[in-house]
């Protein structure tokens, strides 16, 4: 059973509830593929101390000074023991020590978050009914504004590398959006929506379910994971106009329920989570044409009797290594990557200490991995061996109420 959302009012609460309640394998290997809007009106904030402001969006260099660095946090404002908006704190890059600054209030249920390209705008989903995405200028936490996106239960969004675009993916209507961004880091008005109606939805599902929706990693298109079609599609954004036009689909077997996908640096494979059958897969990427092919499905490495959810997955900076959140077996399943992207080994897994990941990220100089652990209300951090791909837990999780998103800055 999916934890994402059905298609109608009751789905979407589901989609939250599931998560609120309280070795090696066989290597797989694919072929190698063939002008600014107006600002939106400012909200208001509230919050306990000054947040820090990230100058960019970086990883720390030798010579930079060292100090703590920005971490955001996402969560549901609307379940009992949620949060009250976005959660700031800040993080110590060299141990991981995570400590609480305050909070951005007036958003509702921001469960995932992301950042402008230049460090100043933070954008989160609000993942209502009637959905929304805000923006918020770090600096003095002020609110500028929200926008509608056309669909309800928005779960997922991105920047556009460009800085001029955010795409959004509304997973109980199975739509994405985008929207402009204004040179102050405000909304303005949507110019793209597109509802994924076909191929019909997949086996136990009532329709489309729009996951994520990324960049990939030339720029020259925009990919959206639906699990209830259980499709990756594949669009060309017309970067003056903001507007989608549909070039390709890749299916996975009937039922597998794809949620995340993620690239290899080298831009020719990718990586993707399918959280109905418990695998994952490579894909094999042709950015001429933005074709993705995926391969067959492989072992999320859970081995317990609890049913297993892969959420994310996430690739090192080097290519080297590949890691991913499972929720019901609640561990890191770490692989070796192969073949220059094109084989996935499984390593073994490692604990997650907490109950669900539903998210994870690394630091921007990928020294550390972040795991937002939905139904303990805790944020995992592991140091990451860049050369073994070892993770290693950097002391007691923090609490944080019903953890879906962390983000360090």
């Amino acid at each position: 059973m999916s934890s994402g959302a059905e298609a109608s009012g009751a789905g979407w609460g589901r989609r939250r509830f599931l998560g609120a309640l309280g070795g090696t394998a066989a290597v797989v290997a694919v072929p190698a593929p063939a002008s600014a809007p107006a600002p939106a009106e400012p909200g208001s904030t509230s919050a306990a101390s000054p947040a820090p402001t990230p100058s960019t969006h970086r990883p720390h260099r030798t010579g930079e000074p060292a100090g703590p660095r920005p971490l955001c946090l996402g969560t549901y404002t609307s379940v009992d023991g949620g949060g009250t908006g976005i959660g700031l704190a800040t993080y110590d890059p060299a141990t991981g020590r995570i400590t609480g600054t305050g909070t951005v209030t007036g958003i509702a249920d921001p469960s995932y978050l992301a950042v402008h390209p230049d460090g100043r705008t933070l954008y989160a989903v609000d993942e209502r009914p009637a959905g929304a995405v805000t923006a918020v200028r770090l600096a003095d936490r002020q609110v500028l504004g929200a926008r509608g996106t056309g669909g309800a239960g928005p779960c997922h969004l991105s920047v556009h590398p460009t800085g001029r675009w955010l795409l959004s993916a509304n997973y109980t209507s199975g739509s994405v959006a985008v929207h402009p961004i204004a040179a102050s880091g405000a909304l303005g008005e949507r110019t793209a929506l597109v509802e994924h109606s076909t191929p019909r939805p997949g086996p136990g599902q009532d329709g489309p379910h729009a996951h994520q929706f990324v960049t990939s990693p030339d720029g020259g298109h925009v990919l959206a994971v639906d699990l209830g079609t259980d499709t990756v599609y594949t669009y060309r954004l017309d970067t003056a106009k903001g507007t989608l036009t549909e070039v390709s689909q890749a299916h996975t077997r009937p039922g597998a329920g794809p949620r995340h996908l993620s690239f290899h640096p080298g831009g020719r494979y990718a990586y993707l989570a399918n959280e109905v059958d418990d695998t994952v897969a490579v894909c094999a990427y042709d950015p001429a044409t933005g074709a993705l092919s995926i391969g067959d499905p492989q072992s999320s490495g859970s081995t317990g009797t609890a049913t297993n959810y892969p959420a994310q997955i996430l690739v090192t900076a080097n290519g080297s290594y590949a890691f991913l959140a499972n929720r019901g077996d609640n561990t890191l399943a770490r692989y070796a990557v192969e073949a220059d992207g094109a084989r996935l080994r499984l390593l073994g897994t490692v604990p997650v200490s907490g109950d669900f990941p539903r998210q994870i990220a690394f630091s921007p100089d990928g020294a550390l991995l972040f795991a937002a652990n939905q139904r303990s209300g805790t944020v995992s951090v592991f140091l990451v061996d860049d050369a073994s791909g070892e993770l290693r837990l950097a002391g007691t999780p923090f609490a944080s109420p019903v953890a879906v998103c962390a983000l360090p800055l």
